[in-house]
């Protein structure tokens, strides 16, 4: 669809839409559209005060919403567990689940408290074991499942030797293999819900490069001279060559909404080389294509993690 806005969003009235790492960035937009369109829209994020921070905005901007925040720490197993424990409690059936949350390239190597690589853990281990764990509300919703790479994945390779980077840690390298990693997920989620009859579209999305804190949180917000670079020199360019976060959400909020867009879709932004533009048709690199590869992932990741599907 050319030209695709929030205006083109459908009613989501009654439908339950749970968003990783929303208190800000492209996640937080998500979050607010959804509820400006009626969602019932749950924030699952790390920090409480954020939180309240982000419902407090969602609900000044959108009287009408029906929003709240749950904490969840996509880089603890446990945190995922619990999480998913209160979903099922519940027992509401979830219409949308956009796997968002993620941190960018950070400069040394950090581990979970699971011993998982901090990169890999927060974008991809935490949301397989999330979706995994939710996956009889999500069967009962027929839901929408949203996977967020990057274009970063162009440069990823699956180490399968060394998934957790142990043997030699590049930020960017492994960056991009946790990008990759999604997208293999997203396509393989849904090629596995056809099979299994889940009932589940899976899609995956990217947002280009929106300007939002993820950069800052990376290599170069750490450094003395690109922060003055970013805070200075960067924002009245940044424009010609970005997003805005609301922006870059607009691929995330077409998969998660616009029935057009059928399971195993890639969607992303269409312009100079997919950084920036309207939203539309993205194109996944070979490696992420790999239907043995995707499936030795989805075993190794089950593997790892102790949680299955099914």
């Amino acid at each position: 669809m050319v030209n695709w806005t929030t205006r083109n969003i459908p009613d989501q009235s009654g439908r339950l839409a749970i968003v990783t790492g929303s208190t800000g960035g492209t996640g937080y937009e998500t979050a607010l559209e959804l509820a400006r369109k009626g969602a019932d829209v749950l924030i699952a994020a790390r920090n409480p005060v954020k939180g309240d921070k982000a419902v407090a905005r969602i609900r000044g901007a959108v009287p009408t919403a029906n929003v709240r925040f749950e904490q969840l720490d996509l880089a603890s197993q446990a945190s995922v567990a619990d999480f998913a424990d209160r979903m099922l409690w519940d027992g509401r059936p979830i219409d949308i689940l956009v796997n968002n949350a993620g941190v960018m390239a950070l400069p040394t190597r950090e581990e979970t408290v699971d011993g998982f690589e901090m990169q890999l853990a927060t974008n991809y281990l935490g949301h397989f074991a999330l979706t995994a764990r939710l996956l009889r509300l999500l069967k009962a919703g027929q839901a929408r499942v949203v996977s967020l790479s990057s274009i970063a994945h162009r440069r990823g390779r699956i180490a399968f030797d060394d998934l957790n980077a142990e043997r030699g840690y590049d930020a960017w390298a492994v960056y991009s293999q946790s990008k990759l990693a999604m997208l293999m997920f997203g396509l393989e989620l849904d090629r596995r819900s056809q099979a299994n009859g889940w009932g589940l579209t899976s899609i995956a999305a990217h947002p280009g490069v929106a300007r939002t804190g993820l950069i800052a949180a990376g290599p170069l917000g750490r450094k003395p001279v690109a922060r003055l670079v970013m805070n200075v020199f960067f924002p009245p360019i940044a424009p010609l060559f970005s997003n805005s976060a609301a922006g870059g959400a607009l691929p995330i909020l077409m998969a998660a909404t616009d029935p057009a867009v059928q399971g195993g879709a890639y969607v992303g932004v269409t312009r100079m080389r997919e950084i920036k533009g309207p939203p539309g048709p993205a194109r996944p690199e070979p490696q992420a294509l790999d239907q043995a590869a995707a499936a030795r992932l989805w075993e190794a990741t089950e593997a790892l993690l102790g949680v299955r599907f099914g």
